[in-house]
């Protein structure tokens, strides 16, 4: 039995979609989710789906059954995710799990990307729970910039930012996905040491080169404006972007620029099969679908 928590959220639900896609069944595939009725596609193809909330903790034991492999999405609810990421891996370790694979963030350990503190805690969690695991070191999305940044771009002409010329090795949730599907299906991933994989896009880029395939995909003059961090984040909060978040995003480029969320590891593209998705053909597509 695959396990797949926060099923209902953008990467949770493309891992069960890829897992169904390369031939397990879907019996044997539960879906952890907090409202049952938005995995009611997923329930409709024959995945269990099972009422799983981080913050109750006897909701888990239940949701975890028979779990032989175990993905852990990371929370959404910054600042509250340690707690309940061990209300997770508690329920784990009780219910004789075999492999817990986490997604926690690029360079984990080092970064100064405010994010990492409480993925760092939770890989800590996840190595004193003494089962076999694999953390998945993911980069930022490419949809942080495809559906977040692209809209204000075209209607400003500008891509803002505090990354300086830093590079982001960015990826579609979907690559990211896949690469957790690869790993909850690979018979050798249970490895009892443990298993870290650095993820990201083959091509890192700068805030500059994204304004100019903005530009190039859709025809209107669009360059980069690089901003100091609080300056930046008062633009976001302008925008309408909750404080203490835009705090975290203002942050989160200073670590682009200090090299935070790059890699060259090759890791997801190994694990994916394939090259991952170029910022090119996800700027094309975004811009076409308005």
């Amino acid at each position: 039995m695959i396990t797949v928590t926060g099923a209902s959220g953008h990467l949770g639900r493309l891992v069960v979609t890829d897992l169904l896609d390369r031939g397990v069944p879907a019996g044997e595939i539960v879906a952890v989710v907090r409202d049952p009725a938005k995995a009611a596609d997923l329930a409709a193809r024959g995945v269990q789906v099972r009422v799983g909330d981080y913050d109750r903790p006897e909701t888990l034991g239940p949701a975890l059954a028979g779990t032989r492999r175990l993905l852990l999405v990371s929370g959404s609810e910054v600042g509250k995710r340690v707690p309940q990421h061990r209300n997770v891996i508690d329920a784990a370790t009780s219910a004789g799990v075999e492999l817990i694979v986490y997604t926690s963030i690029l360079r984990a350990d080092t970064s100064s990307v405010p994010l990492a503190a409480e993925h760092l805690a939770t890989e800590e969690l996840v190595r004193a729970s003494g089962l076999p695991f694999v953390l998945l070191r993911n980069g930022w999305y490419l949809e942080n910039y495809t559906e977040a940044a692209l809209p204000q771009a075209l209607a400003t002409g500008s891509v803002f930012g505090s990354a300086g010329d830093g590079r982001v090795a960015a990826a579609t949730r979907a690559d990211f996905a896949a690469a957790a599907a690869a790993v909850l299906t690979d018979p050798a991933a249970a490895d009892p040491a443990g298993v870290v994989y650095e993820l990201g896009g083959d091509h890192p880029f700068t805030l500059a080169e994204l304004a100019a395939e903005i530009s190039q995909a859709s025809g209107r003059p669009v360059g980069y404006q690089d901003l100091p961090e609080d300056v930046y984040a008062k633009a976001l909060t302008d925008a309408g972007v909750p404080a203490e978040f835009a705090a975290v995003l203002a942050a989160s480029d200073v670590g682009i620029s200090q090299g935070d969320l790059t890699t060259d590891s090759g890791d997801l593209r190994r694990l994916i099969g394939r090259p991952t998705t170029t910022l090119a053909s996800a700027v094309r597509a975004a811009v076409a679908a308005g």
